[in-house]
């Protein structure tokens, strides 16, 4: 089955959780020729760290204070 162009998906439960599965899932990506559009962090804790320093040094990270309305109704 062929994957839509604009068929999109979202991971949850922490993952990637370590700076290694964040790399692996970069390569798993690029061997798809695919890539993240945003990595968002939900709370001021997940927007501190090496990982979120990772997506942050990307232009990835995006903290929920910029993004609350994406959330609400």
């Amino acid at each position: 089955m062929a994957r839509k162009p604009d068929a999109g998906f979202a991971f949850a439960g922490g993952f990637p959780a370590t700076l290694l599965q964040a790399r692996i899932l970069d390569e798993w990506l690029d061997a798809r020729d695919e890539s993240l559009d945003a990595v968002i962090a939900l709370s001021p804790a997940s927007a501190r760290g090496e990982l979120a320093d990772y997506y942050r040094t990307h232009g990835l990270l995006l903290e929920a204070s910029s993004v609350d309305n994406v959330f609400r109704p």
